[in-house]
């Protein structure tokens, strides 16, 4: 069984759909393992976007995600980073498929619902960062 980070970003947990989101991976075969909600600290932030420190978006980053509660699961199932890259949609809403969840209540690309992992090694590492 693949294993996967999912992170409801605060916009999600505001819209009150932690809910809807969770049913849209349930409903494809994936199952939740884990989960917690918490307000991210810095130093979180800081290891989980490590690879994007110095660029123009970072700051504004940090500062929306630390602005809410997160809802951090572990999803497992057959192919499930790349399951849930496709539930997830294009990180621009504006060119996510329909459907999907950044389509359906993202509103740009910084408060865009969720973060899902990229591949099996960001998977690794962001698990060990947030459980």
């Amino acid at each position: 069984m693949d294993k996967t980070l999912v992170l409801i970003k605060p916009d999600g947990v505001k819209q009150k759909i932690i809910g809807k989101i969770i049913s849209m991976y349930e409903d494809n075969n994936l199952e939740i393992l884990d989960c917690k909600m918490i307000i991210p600290s810095n130093k979180i932030l800081e290891e989980h976007y490590v690879e994007h420190k110095g660029k123009v978006f970072y700051n504004e980053l940090m500062k929306f995600m630390s602005s809410g509660s997160v809802v951090a699961l572990i999803v497992g199932g057959e192919n499930a980073i790349d399951k849930v890259r496709s539930i997830n949609g294009a990180t621009d809403p504006k060119v996510a498929n329909e459907g999907t969840i950044r389509k359906l209540f993202g509103t740009n690309v910084t408060k865009n619902t969720v973060h899902g992992s990229a591949n099996e090694e960001d998977a690794k590492r962001e698990l060990n960062i947030w459980f």
